[in-house]
């Protein structure tokens, strides 16, 4: 059976919305009457860059390019700067945009691409988000990908805030799908536009970032302006601190904390946090195995990528991924306390730049922080800390760095403070 005719089936008899766009509600019936692009030109197998949002056109035209069997490659306007390298390192032949469609010719072939096209199954390319390196072009089988949403699940009234290029956003969209959910598209990405569209929708779960949340936090904005609908918070995508999450929970003791956890490269994995003010948390689901090799967490995955395809293969021989998260262990639970790449060594000394973070956001007036080490002849490295304050506020550097002697050990404590804005990029997460 073809996408759009299960899900028709699934919403038959169901007459809600199941999106609300720019303060119109939608059935599903009327996003598949869009008018999409015309995909006349586009043939199964063909690899397509659709350039959009989780608008109703966008969505119905993802929806029929699924039906085609083509491998969809989902991007948005804020990456434009890269689409060029997303076109190459993917092997695009189509690209979609505004409702034009335009091929490529490039005569690059890829064996994971023919492999799915041997299959006639439809694809998923996302690309990696890290801070670190090109993005690497991740391709999903689609027919296993929709997979895991045909076991019904609960659904609430949902805030689509992650990005349309973005697995959590594929994820909450065909979860809803599936599920006679509704979901909402915030009209921005600000703290006031988010909270206004949760209030006039009445949106039950806002799935978000940790940087967000802080960011929200420190606006002001809790707990007088959060709606009473919010049931529950998620937070993903980079390291929650701990002091953040105690100060939501305290200011908004009728909302439940959850965090997620996933990667484009595995898929969703299910996660159940230890407690709404725990950072612990279960890792596991069908399909999913999890073990800790020096610190480090490794998972196996039934439903991981077919592989990159432009980088080699990040999985061993007996397909255990490296997640390159440090985390402790705590009743069988996993709390992530940094990346590899956030070890800091002073002399021989190793620690996270988590805790000096974590020590910097206790001081009054103080909004993000980033943790960083630099080159030291004598150490090694040493820390470097920027300190973005509240708005409005100011942070004296010679305070703050009496604060983090009196609660650090000697090598952790930074040899310089920038006070500054902390780069946080599009996706809401610190660069």
């Amino acid at each position: 059976m073809q996408l759009i005719d299960k899900l028709s089936s699934i919403w038959a008899g169901h007459d809600h919305p199941f999106l609300i766009h720019a303060g119109e509600e939608l059935r599903l019936s009327d996003i598949v009457a869009q008018t999409p692009a015309d995909l006349s030109a586009v043939r199964s197998g063909d690899v397509v860059a659709l350039i959009g949002d989780f608008n109703p056109r966008s969505i119905a035209t993802m929806l029929r390019l699924i039906d085609l069997g083509v491998i969809l490659v989902p991007l948005t306007i804020e990456t434009r700067h890269q689409h060029d390298y997303f076109f190459d390192s993917a092997h695009v032949d189509v690209v979609i945009e505004d409702g034009q469609v335009s091929r490529r010719e490039h005569g690059t072939r890829h064996e994971f691409i023919d492999a799915l096209r041997e299959r006639g199954h439809a694809g998923l390319v996302l690309f990696s988000t890290g801070t670190t390196g090109r993005p690497k072009a991740i391709l999903h089988d689609m027919t296993l990908f929709l997979r895991r949403f045909e076991t019904p699940r609960p659904t609430l009234r949902t805030l689509n805030f992650l990005l349309f290029d973005h697995i959590g956003g594929i994820n909450t969209l065909f979860h809803t799908l599936f599920n006679r959910g509704v979901v909402v598209a915030p009209r921005g990405r600000t703290v006031d536009a988010v909270l206004d569209t949760c209030r006039d929708y009445q949106v039950e779960v806002l799935p978000t970032t940790p940087t967000f949340l802080r960011m929200m936090l420190m606006s002001g904005a809790v707990p007088d302006r959060i709606p009473e609908s919010l049931k529950v918070m998620t937070y993903g995508t980079e390291r929650m601190d701990q002091p953040t999450l105690d100060e939501l929970c305290r200011l908004l003791p009728g909302v439940d904390f959850r965090q997620t956890f996933g990667m484009s490269e595995l898929g969703i994995v299910r996660v159940k946090s230890k407690a709404r003010d725990s950072l612990f948390m279960k890792v596991g689901g069908e399909g999913v195995e999890t073990r800790v090799v020096d610190g480090v967490l490794q998972i196996r995955s039934s439903s991981r990528m077919l592989g990159y395809l432009n980088a080699p293969s990040p999985f061993d021989a007996e397909g255990w991924y490296d997640t390159k998260d440090v985390v402790e262990v705590e009743d069988g639970c996993y709390k992530v306390v940094g990346r590899i790449s956030d070890v800091i060594n002073v002399g021989g000394l190793k620690f996270m730049a988590s805790e000096v973070e974590r020590v910097a956001l206790d001081y009054p007036g103080v909004n993000l922080v980033k943790a960083e080490p630099r080159s030291n002849p004598i150490t090694g490295q040493h820390v470097e800390l920027t300190v973005q304050p509240v708005d409005g506020q100011e942070v004296d550097k010679a305070a703050l760095m009496t604060f983090m002697k009196d609660r650090l050990q000697p090598h952790m404590v930074p040899k310089r403070i920038r006070v500054e804005a902390v780069a946080v990029g599009h996706r809401f997460k610190k660069a």
